[in-house]
């Protein structure tokens, strides 16, 4: 059995990972800190809330600390967990630059200790459906990808009036959709970066266009915008043969927010509506048009694969390297930001 604590006890815990942390039956929630006594959320049975941290440092029975904590506190709490003889996962964005990565990983590595960045997105419903499609073979060979993860919420960057790395629209959706690119396609040969402050000088980032160039003319584009009151759809596939478009992002979140749970067998389900359509010419030149069936997206996927490697010893879903690579994206993206 893997125990494990939570230190936070809001939104992102209680909706992006105890619920799927509860789907596997090889973990046990064994502490949760929380220093708000009117918290919203329910308490868990069988779980001991704490509101001060030495009651889980102290804790010899804890085998994994999760953070889901503000991102500033990332970079600090996970190097106190080390400290501490605690392995720890940490929520997205994993550090604020890839030097305070670095060091977490060598510290890690010196104390024998695993520490690792959540990258559920890894098991998102259409990212899924789009490796599919891609590995049938009836795109032929892939030329070009677009991901788009588009919001109409000008609300959001109107009312922030100062910027801030890690609040920035690129370090928050980026660590989503980037690290789906470099999990998926590996590490590109180059990257062009368009990062913008559109309301100006000062505002917070609330625009990006990356595109990654890999071998063979191909090219991923990873695009997100606050101002899509159309948005534009989650994945367009580009091949010698033909072309996939997802139009629908994972429905994971949206149930969430509805308090729909995982519990449920149609838990992120997509129904035909959502479908995503493949079209492509077949080896005789006939052309087709079909509805690809989607893949069902689960984030416990990402807590077993945990366990796995916690409990025994397989190898770390998210590889360090990886982690390191997208803080650089991230950073380097920041470096060329445009303010208009």
């Amino acid at each position: 059995m893997l125990n494990i604590a939570y230190i936070g006890n809001g939104k992102s815990a209680n909706r992006y990972h105890i619920p799927f942390s509860r789907q596997v039956n090889r973990i046990s929630i064994k502490k949760i800190l929380s220093r708000d006594s009117n918290s919203v959320w329910e308490p868990i049975d069988g779980v001991e809330y704490v509101s001060d941290i030495q009651d889980i440092w102290n804790d010899s029975a804890i085998d994994l600390v999760v953070l889901s904590t503000p991102p500033h506190t990332h970079y600090p709490l996970a190097k106190e967990a080390l400290l501490n003889g605690k392995n720890v996962l940490v929520e997205k964005p994993f550090s604020e630059t890839s030097e305070q990565a670095k060091e977490l990983f060598e510290l890690a590595e010196e104390k024998e200790l695993f520490v690792q960045c959540y990258q559920n997105r890894r098991f998102d419903s259409d990212f899924l459906t789009v490796q599919k499609v891609i590995e049938s073979g009836k795109l032929g060979e892939i030329l070009e990808v677009e991901m788009h993860f588009d919001y109409f919420r000008p609300e959001v960057p109107h009312g922030v009036d100062h910027f801030d790395p890690m609040e920035s629209f690129l370090y928050t959706h980026a660590c989503h959709t980037a690290d789906q690119v470099l999990s998926y396609f590996g590490d590109p040969e180059k990257i062009q970066y368009d990062v913008r402050q559109l309301l100006g000088e000062g505002r917070m980032n609330d625009y990006f266009d990356l595109d990654f160039f890999y071998p063979n003319h191909v090219k991923v584009s990873v695009k997100s915008s606050y101002f899509r009151l159309k948005e534009r759809p989650s994945f367009a596939v580009y091949g010698t043969k033909g072309t996939f478009i997802k139009e629908t992002k994972d429905r994971q979140e949206e149930h969430l927010k509805l308090f729909y749970m995982p519990t449920n067998d149609d838990f992120g389900v997509d129904l035909p509506e959502h479908y995503g359509t493949l079209y492509y010419m077949d080896e005789s030149g006939q052309y087709h048009e079909e509805k690809i069936v989607s893949e069902k997206g689960s984030y416990s996927r990402f807590y077993e694969a945990l366990a796995d490697t916690l409990l025994d010893g397989a190898e770390k879903l998210v590889k360090d390297e990886e982690t390191i690579r997208q803080i650089e994206i991230l950073e380097e993206g920041i470096r060329q930001m445009k303010n208009k």
